[in-house]
């Protein structure tokens, strides 16, 4: 919502409970649907139906596309059944497979049976593929013609059916057989003589997604060939439909959206946040936290293990903080940027060997970095007060040492989880940056008090 109509918001409050219905319809329905989108979501469940109701037909559908799902599912229990009826058979065939996937039987075949006889054919077509295809993506509302028709008849044939296509961008080929052929973008169509052929147009080269491939697969072919629109075939060629753009960058702001929760260390949701009961939510979230709980009494095991060496010498207790938060710092950072690295397709399995070599490097030279850093607050602060005692560069050598080492591996740690975990066949998200510093919690203690013993030993040791 832009900042102006930020500031319209209480007039809009104030005449939905002034019930200024007319001067209300007058002001909405000049709005943008995105804008019109946010506005809803940012009213009270009773105002957003009140000023949904005064949008015009074909801006009402536009608008109900944008709308989050839970201000959807809001829409749908409010409105009576006429209106609702109405709002479904404007939908575009995309957007209203996105409205019913995800809710249960019941509702979606009520909702179903709201739409006219053709829409509801093609909605249990399109949702008849598997979620998370690219059959649930794509809208059979597109521009075919036949290789031998003229460029004035498909141009005809534009004005003709045009209107309900889902876009303008380009044009398919298809055989006697309904075999897609090629695809032509409309510019050429526009400025090629309106006599000649599409044939003359044709290169036969096109570039198509399977009706069954993962929706993955989709951004990634969207990406690699930076299309606005593609067609979609079965496995015998036959066209079928398009998939455009802004349901491909959907698909990816939602697989941007698991990957974050996994990497934050739960399960991913496989509904909006809003709309996933609270007990399920739990259940989400108490797995990592069981594990990552488990794992770290391992912390408190290990420092039990070294028990006699902290009650020599105090002094190693106060850095504790210190080194495992390093430590768990660099693999965090690490685990991120191989893990997004992979996602965007920048880092395969094959190039563990590279990334291994260059994360030793750089966790070696972040240690140096932080060691540094940390011996040179511990001679600081013996100039001012003797907390460290008479041994205080030792502490200092120890805390430094022990720093450089922690951070190698904490970086080397985060950097080849994701590596393996993909190995296994699993997403490498899951090596969440609360693993990742579980895992290193426990492993630079030991290190730190390793290190300890030797550099101490015969002093404070």
């Amino acid at each position: 919502m832009s900042s102006l109509e930020k500031l319209l918001l209480p007039e809009i409050r104030e005449l939905i409970h002034d019930k200024d219905l007319d001067t209300l319809r007058e002001v909405l329905n000049r709005w943008l649907p995105a804008d019109l989108g946010d506005l809803l979501d940012d009213l009270g469940n009773y105002e957003d139906t009140v000023a949904f109701q005064c949008l015009e037909a074909e801006l009402a559908a536009l608008t109900f596309a944008h709308l989050t799902w839970a201000a959807q599912d809001q829409l749908i229990h409010c409105l009576p059944e006429t209106e609702l009826a109405r709002i479904l058979n404007e939908l575009a065939p995309d957007d209203r497979t996105a409205v019913l996937e995800g809710r249960d039987h019941a509702d979606v075949e009520r909702l179903l049976t709201l739409l006219s006889p053709e829409n509801q054919r093609v909605s249990r077509s399109l949702l008849s593929y598997g979620a998370g295809t690219v059959g649930r993506l794509m809208t059979p509302d597109f521009i075919a013609v036949k290789e031998e028709w003229t460029i004035s008849q498909v141009l005809e044939h534009v004005r003709q059916v045009g209107r309900d296509s889902e876009t303008l961008n380009a044009v398919y080929v298809y055989d006697t057989e309904h075999h897609l052929i090629d695809d032509i973008r409309m510019r050429q169509i526009l400025l090629a003589n309106p006599e000649s052929q599409v044939r003359s147009l044709m290169d036969r080269h096109y570039v198509a997604l399977n009706v069954t491939d993962a929706e993955a697969a989709a951004v990634e072919t969207f990406r690699k060939y930076d299309r606005s629109v593609l067609p979609v075939i079965d496995r015998r060629g036959v066209l079928l439909g398009v998939v455009t753009v802004d349901d491909v960058l959907d698909v990816a702001e939602e697989a941007a959206t698991r990957d974050a929760q996994k990497f934050g260390g739960l399960e991913a949701l496989e509904e909006a946040y809003v709309a996933t009961p609270v007990l399920q939510l739990v259940r989400k979230r108490a797995t990592w936290l069981i594990v990552l709980f488990l794992g770290e009494m391992l912390t408190a095991s290990a420092m039990g293990v070294f028990e006699s060496e902290i009650e020599k010498a105090v002094v190693l207790a106060l850095f504790v903080p210190l080194i495992i938060s390093s430590g768990g710092n660099s693999g965090s950072q690490a685990a991120t940027l191989i893990v997004r690295a992979m996602a965007v397709g920048e880092l395969r399995l094959r190039d563990w060997w590279m990334v291994m070599r260059r994360e030793l490097l750089s966790g070696l030279l972040l240690g140096l970095v932080l060691g540094g850093i940390g011996f040179g607050r511990i001679a600081l602060w013996t100039v001012f007060t003797p907390m460290y005692g008479p041994h205080w560069a030792l502490v200092g050598i120890t805390v430094a040492i022990s720093l450089v080492f922690i951070v190698l591996w904490g970086t080397l740690s985060g950097s080849m989880l994701p590596f393996l975990i993909k190995r296994a066949g699993l997403d490498p998200a899951t090596s969440s940056a609360p693993f990742v510093a579980t895992l290193v919690d426990v492993t630079g203690l030991v290190i730190y008090f390793s290190v300890a013993m030797l550099v101490l030993r015969g002093t404070l040791l």
